[in-house]
C-alpha cells in the first residue's frame, strides 16, 4: 500500500505536467484550428532557455522565469501564428499539419546548433532545499507538490478566462463556429494569437517543470509531448476537464508500469512506448468530431505522359551512371543512398500525394525492411527481396486496419504513435519464438546485411549496389506514374478529395486504404532494405521517428503529387548532409535546419517546388538541338572523367552549368522563334503570357 501511494504521487506530479501541455494544445487547436506538433519542441526551447539563463549565465531564478515566461514564449508564439500559421489557414489540414512538423524539426535542429548535445546540463527542481513533505509513508517533493499545485492554479485561471472575460468568450464562439463568431462581431484573429501566446506559456511551464527529472535533451524532451498528445485525444481535441483526465490516466499508468511491471528483457520498453500505445487506444476508442475542411484548398496532381516517365527514368540510370564514373569509391559510400532513400521518399506519394493519407511511419516501415531482407537474405537470396516488400506490405495493410476510423490529424498521430511503439519497444525486444518460429528484429544490436545475388554475382561493392538501387528507384518511379494513370489511381485522387462523396458513388473505402498502404509500405520496405545494403550495418536509431521527419519534409517540398519527389528527395536529404559532414554534428543539424526551414516555406508553393521546376525547365525539354546539345556536352564530360582527364568534381561543376545555360538559351529563342510558339489557347499555360498575346487574342475574338 505505501508502495501504491508513492507511485500514485509519482504519477500525479507527472500527469500534472502533461495536463498544461495538453491543455495548451487544446486551446491551439481549437481556436486556431491547428493541431501542433511542435507543442513539445516549444516546451523544450523553454527549458533549455530557462537552464542557460538561470545555470549558464547565473540569473535569479525568479526573472530567469519572468524571462522565460513573460517575454519569450509570448514572443514565439506571436512569431507562429503570425508568420507561419496565418499564411496557411487557406490550405487543408495536411498542409498545415506540415509546417507544425516543419517547426518540430527546425525546433530540434537549432536546439543542438546552440547547445551541444554532448554537453549535460543538469537542471535542479525548484526547492530542492526543503525537506520533503509527508503523506503517510509516501514522500512528496516540493517541486512535485509546485508542480500539481500550478496545474490545478492554471486549471482555474483557464476557466475563468474562457468563461468570465470577453476574450475567453471569442475564444469558444471561435472553438464552435469560427466563421459565425466572426459574422457576430468577434475577432477570430485575435482570438487565435491569443490562443497561440498562452499554448506557448503552457508548454513552456510543462517544459520547465519536466526538464529537472530527465535529460536535457532536445529529441527525447520534444518527444515526451506523446503523453500530452494521449492526454489531448482524451480531451477529444476540444475538452480541457477531459484533457486533465486523460492527462491523469496516461501520468498514473506510466508510474504504475515503472513500479509493478515484471522485471525481463521484453517489457522494459513496454513502459516508454506506453504513451504511445494509449494514444493508438483513445484514437481507435473515442469518437471524433469531423475536421474542419470548409475552408479547404486541394492542391492538384499533375498526371505523368509515358514519355516523360521514361525520361525521368532513364534520367535516374544515367545519374548513377554518372556518380560511379566521376565519384571515387568514398564518394560513392557517402553519396550512393540517394537511390535508396529516394525509394523511400517515393512510397509518400501513393499514400500522401494521390490518397491523402498522412503517415509518419514510413521510415520505421523501412526499418522492418532493412531487418528482414538482413534476417532473409542473410547470404543474398533473391528470392527474400519480393518477400520482404510482400510482408512490408501486409504490416501497410494490417496499419491500414484502424486508419478506416482516422484521417487528417488523427491519421498522422495514430503513424507517428505506430513509429514510437516500433522505435521504444519492437526494436528493442530481443530474438523470440512465436508459433515455433524465431522471430529476431535488431536484437538489441545492430543487423549486417550484404548485398543480393543476381545472375550469379554477389553485389557487395558499392558501385554495383547503387546502381542496383538506381535502377529500382527507376522502376518504381514508372510503377508510380503507371498507377496515376489506372483507373485505381484516379479513383484515390477521388478519395483524397472527399472520402464521403467516394463512399456515396460506391467506393470501397476500406479496400482502397488498404491497398494503398500495402503498396507504400511495399515500397518503403524496398527502400529499407536497399538503405541497409548500402549502410551494410543498421540500427534502430537511423529508423526513429525524429530520423524520418526530415525525409517526409523534402518530400513535401518536393511535391507529394510528384513522382520525381523519390529523386529529388534522395538528392535534397543526401548532398547537402554530405557536403557538410566536413564540420562534424554541426553539419547535421544545420542540414535539418535548412530543411525545416525550407519546409517552413510550404505556404508559398503548396505543389511543391518540382512543378516549378518542371515549367522552369520546359523550354529546355522542348527544344530538340539544345538537348542534343547538352546530350553532346554530357558525353564529353563523362569520358573526360572515365579517362581520368578531369576530376569528378570538375565535371560535374562543367555539366550542371552547361544545363542551366542551355536551358537560359532555350527560353530565349523560344520567346523569340514563332516556330517555337505554342498555340493561343496554351499561352500563359506552357509558356509565360507576353504582351503581344493579348494583342493576338484580341485580333483571333475580333475575327471570329
Amino acid at each position: 500500500m505505501d508502495q501504491l501511494l508513492a507511485f500514485t504521487v509519482v504519477g500525479l506530479s507527472t500527469a500534472a505536467i502533461y495536463a498544461l501541455i495538453g491543455s495548451g494544445l487544446v486551446l491551439t487547436h481549437t481556436t486556431a484550428g491547428v493541431f501542433n506538433f511542435a507543442h513539445g519542441a516549444a516546451g523544450m526551447l523553454a527549458a533549455f532557455a530557462y537552464w542557460q539563463l538561470a545555470v549558464g549565465w547565473g540569473w535569479p531564478v525568479p526573472l530567469a522565469l519572468a524571462a522565460v515566461l513573460l517575454v519569450l514564449a509570448p514572443a514565439f508564439g506571436l512569431f507562429v501564428e503570425r508568420i507561419m500559421m496565418r499564411p496557411v489557414q487557406t490550405l487543408g489540414e495536411a498542409e498545415r499539419l506540415v509546417m507544425t512538423v516543419a517547426l518540430l524539426s527546425g525546433c530540434i535542429a537549432f536546439a543542438r546548433l546552440v547547445w551541444d548535445p554532448n554537453t549535460p546540463r543538469p537542471l535542479s527542481p525548484f526547492f530542492a532545499g526543503h525537506p520533503a513533505l509527508h503523506l503517510g509513508a509516501a514522500v512528496i517533493t516540493w517541486h512535485q507538490a509546485a508542480t500539481m499545485f500550478v496545474a490545478l492554479l492554471i486549471a482555474a485561471a483557464l476557466w475563468l478566462l474562457l468563461h468570465r472575460t470577453r476574450t475567453g468568450t471569442e475564444m469558444r464562439a471561435c472553438i464552435d463556429d469560427r466563421f459565425l463568431a466572426g459574422l457576430t462581431g468577434a475577432q477570430p484573429l485575435r482570438a487565435a494569437r491569443t490562443a497561440w501566446i498562452l499554448g506557448i506559456q503552457l508548454a513552456a511551464v510543462g517544459g520547465i517543470l519536466i526538464a529537472s527529472t530527465v535529460a536535457l535533451d532536445a529529441q527525447q524532451l520534444s518527444l515526451l509531448i506523446v503523453s500530452a498528445y494521449t492526454a489531448a485525444v482524451f480531451g477529444r481535441l476540444r475538452s480541457l476537464p477531459l484533457t486533465f483526465l486523460g492527462a491523469i490516466v496516461v501520468g498514473l499508468t506510466e508510474a504504475f508500469l515503472t513500479g509493478y511491471l515484471p522485471r525481463n528483457d521484453y517489457l522494459p520498453g513496454l513502459r516508454l512506448a506506453a504513451p504511445a500505445l494509449l494514444l493508438l487506444t483513445a484514437l481507435l476508442a473515442f469518437p471524433h468530431r469531423r475536421l474542419r475542411g470548409r475552408d479547404r484548398t486541394l492542391v492538384r496532381v499533375p498526371r505523368p505522359s509515358t514519355r516523360g516517365s521514361l525520361a525521368l527514368a532513364g534520367g535516374i540510370v544515367v545519374l548513377a551512371l554518372i556518380f560511379t564514373s566521376v565519384l571515387d569509391e568514398n564518394a560513392i559510400i557517402s553519396y550512393g543512398t540517394v537511390f535508396s532513400l529516394g525509394v523511400i521518399a517515393l512510397s509518400y506519394v501513393p499514400l500522401a500525394g494521390y490518397a491523402g493519407q498522412v503517415s509518419l511511419c514510413q521510415l520505421s516501415v523501412a526499418g522492418l525492411g532493412a531487418v528482414l531482407w538482413g534476417h532473409l537474405g542473410a547470404h543474398g537470396q533473391l528470392w527474400a527481396l519480393p518477400v520482404t516488400v510482400l510482408v512490408s506490405a501486409a504490416i501497410g495493410a494490417l496499419i491500414a486496419l484502424p486508419a478506416l476510423r482516422l484521417s487528417g490529424i488523427y491519421l498522422a498521430l495514430g503513424t507517428a504513435a505506430f513509429a514510437v511503439v516500433l522505435d521504444r519497444w519492437i526494436f528493442t525486444l530481443p530474438a523470440f519464438h512465436l508459433f515455433g518460429l524465431r522471430i529476431s528484429l535488431f536484437d538489441q544490436d545492430s543487423v549486417t546485411i550484404t548485398g543480393p545475388n543476381l545472375f550469379g554475382l554477389h553485389l557487395t561493392s558499392p558501385t554495383a549496389l547503387l546502381l542496383f538501387a538506381a535502377i529500382c528507384l527507376a522502376l518504381a518511379t514508372l510503377g508510380i506514374a503507371a498507377l496515376r494513370r489506372t483507373g485505381f489511381g484516379r479513383r484515390l485522387i477521388a478519395m483524397r478529395d472527399s472520402e464521403a462523396a467516394y463512399a456515396t458513388l460506391g467506393g470501397r473505402l476500406l479496400a482502397a486504404k488498404a491497398a494503398v498502404f500495402a503498396l507504400s509500405a511495399g515500397i518503403a520496405g524496398l527502400g529499407g532494405a536497399l538503405y541497409g545494403m548500402q549502410l551494410q550495418t543498421v540500427t534502430a536509431e537511423q529508423f526513429n521517428l525524429v530520423a524520418g521527419l526530415p525525409l517526409f519534409l523534402i518530400a513535401v517540398i518536393g511535391g507529394l503529387g510528384s513522382v520525381g519527389t523519390g529523386l529529388f528527395a534522395g538528392i535534397a536529404f543526401v548532398v547537402p548532409a554530405q557536403l557538410l559532414e566536413g564540420f562534424g554534428s554541426w553539419g547535421q543539424d544545420t542540414s535539418a535546419l535548412l530543411v525545416a526551414l525550407t519546409g517552413l516555406a510550404l505556404a508559398q508553393n503548396p505543389s511543391g517546388v518540382l512543378a516549378r521546376m518542371r515549367t522552369d525547365w520546359a523550354p529546355l525539354a522542348a527544344d530538340r538541338p539544345a538537348r542534343l546539345l547538352l546530350g553532346a556536352v554530357l558525353a564529353v564530360c563523362w569520358l573526360c572523367a572515365g579517362l581520368g582527364l578531369a576530376d569528378g568534381w570538375i565535371v560535374l561543376a562543367v555539366s550542371l552549368t552547361a544545363a542551366v545555360l542551355l536551358r537560359s538559351w532555350s527560353a530565349r529563342r523560344q520567346q523569340q522563334d514563332p516556330h517555337l510558339d505554342v498555340p493561343l489557347e496554351w499561352r500563359g499555360i506552357k509558356r509565360p503570357w507576353r504582351l503581344d498575346d493579348g494583342e493576338v487574342l484580341r485580333r483571333a475574338t475580333a475575327a471570329s
